[in-house]
């Protein structure tokens, strides 16, 4: 009993096929275009990221080596907050907003302002152009007759997840943690809210029905036969129950090109100085998710290849580290800091450097901030929630030295998975959940399997002369670009 899942990243589509083991059994990936208009815009074309997923889907069968009537259901992740509106034909009025599209950031800026402490408490977000809401306003009022479309009923709004849902089956539904990233959607209530949509001035019509995560939305037919699309579920949160973390406390770090941490708290949705979204819908019960993101860690590991060429690749970093010295803080503020110090003016800033520095000790240092930078996440939840062990995905993961080190300066257990494609295996379960190739949560727990375990090695003494080495150094890097200016 194969399933399909979708995984629609930022820069590229990908499909992957899973039996019921869970084993992989086909994997394909297409690129699509960036578009980036002007400086801190960011767009997609819809349609490219379309064709590039079906593309993705009819490969990953192939390899597989299954016939296409042969899958039994369809998952879908997707890349969270980017923004499309479409007509009920299903062609786009503009090009998708992405996530990390900046032009609405001014406008955001007047909302927060007024505004911010209420989007807080009914959505878990902080008011920040990266969610949709802003998105969904600027297409309204900037691509014509789109206000006109809207409140005729004749537009539709979705995140990536809701658009392709849409071209497969028809239906115009999204899921509960998709929704929580919108910036419009009471996670109290679990309804969109009427007063920000009044807010920002968009029609209420245009939005999706949310659903579970695991429920069949609709048929497709596009392999030949009809197949239920049963699975959807923003990528962090894909890869936090791809990871089995399904109960309070148990929490997951994916390392990319920053760090994504997200804790499941059950029905706990406590305000932080983090981010209190949405993990999941089944069965008309909702679990509720802390969320910290770190913006620069694989980004500074990129640097130190691209930009200063002391490291050739990323494979050889790990044996640098081990031949670097201690005492050397780098905190990779290239473009502010995130969770939890929420600092758009603090700068980049290496410290601690001697005549004798050579470049594995700015190895080391660069993959101790990567730990340093999620602990800062960790300490934040568990304010909130006790977190017993991080079970870890995502490129840098291969690294044993960062991998120990973040065990190390955590205290706890950092456990790497058998199974790679996280987020993917997240959409397969929640569809193959909802068409009984798993019966039930139990039965997805016993697919995971640990590949590698580290525990800490040094004492609760040495981790905290460690941390408050590193604190010191953050504070010197905190507003320092609001001080020189």
């Amino acid at each position: 009993m194969p399933v399909l899942a979708i995984d629609e990243g930022t820069t590229n589509a990908k499909a992957v096929v899973f039996n019921e083991t869970p084993e992989v059994l086909g994997i394909a990936s297409f690129e699509f275009p960036q578009y980036y208009p002007k400086p801190g815009w960011v767009e997609h074309n819809p349609e490219e990221i379309w064709r590039a997923q079906i593309l993705a889907l009819k490969d990953a069968i192939k390899r597989a080596k299954i016939e296409p009537r042969e899958i039994d259901a369809i998952g879908i992740t997707n890349q969270r907050e980017t923004t499309i509106l479409w007509k009920k034909n299903g062609m786009p009025v503009y090009n998708a907003i992405v996530w990390q599209c900046r032009r609405t950031a001014e406008m955001v800026d007047e909302i927060r302002s007024e505004y911010g402490k209420l989007i807080k408490e009914k959505t878990g977000l902080i008011a920040d152009s990266y969610f949709s809401a802003p998105k969904i306003k600027w297409i309204l009022d900037h691509v014509p007759r789109a206000m006109e479309l809207a409140r005729r009923g004749e537009l539709l709004f979705g995140t990536v997840d809701s658009y392709l849902i849409y071209r497969l089956t028809g239906e115009h539904v999204t899921d509960y943690s998709n929704a929580s990233r919108t910036m419009l959607f009471n996670i109290n209530k679990g309804e969109w809210d009427d007063e920000l949509l009044e807010l920002f001035d968009i029609p209420g019509d245009i939005l999706p029905e949310v659903k579970d995560s695991s429920e069949v939305y609709g048929y497709t037919d596009i392999l030949g036969r009809e197949i239920p699309v049963a699975g959807d579920a923003g990528d962090q949160q894909a890869a936090l129950f791809g990871q089995v973390c399904l109960s309070p406390g148990m929490a997951k770090v994916t390392y990319g090109t920053g760090n994504f941490l997200l804790a499941n708290t059950g029905e706990r949705r406590d305000a932080t100085t983090l981010l209190t979204t949405i993990g999941w819908g089944i069965n008309g019960k909702i679990t509720y998710a802390l969320e910290g993101s770190v913006f620069i860690t694989g980004a500074a590991l990129k640097w130190l290849r691209d930009s200063l060429g002391i490291i050739e690749n990323y494979e050889e970093t790990g044996d640098m580290a081990r031949q670097g010295k201690e005492g050397i803080y780098f905190v990779p503020a290239f473009s502010g800091l995130g969770a939890p110090y929420w600092d758009q003016y603090a700068r980049g800033l290496m410290i601690g450097i001697t005549r004798d520095t050579r470049r594995e000790d700015i190895v080391r240092a660069t993959l101790e901030a990567i730990g340093y930078l999620t602990k800062d996440v960790v300490e934040e939840m568990r304010k909130e929630i006790e977190i017993s062990e991080i079970r870890v995905d995502g490129g840098a993961t291969v690294n044993d030295f960062l991998m120990q080190f973040q065990a190390d300066i955590l205290g706890i257990p950092v456990v790497r998975s058998e199974i790679k494609e996280t987020t993917a295996i997240g959409a397969a379960y929640l569809a193959g959940l909802a068409v009984g190739l798993w019966k039930d949560m139990d039965d997805i727990g016993k697919g995971w399997r640990e590949q590698d375990r580290f525990e800490p090695r040094i004492d609760e003494r040495e981790r905290e002369r460690k941390y408050h080495g590193w604190k010191k150094a953050v504070s010197r890097a905190l507003n320092w670009a609001k001080e020189v200016d």
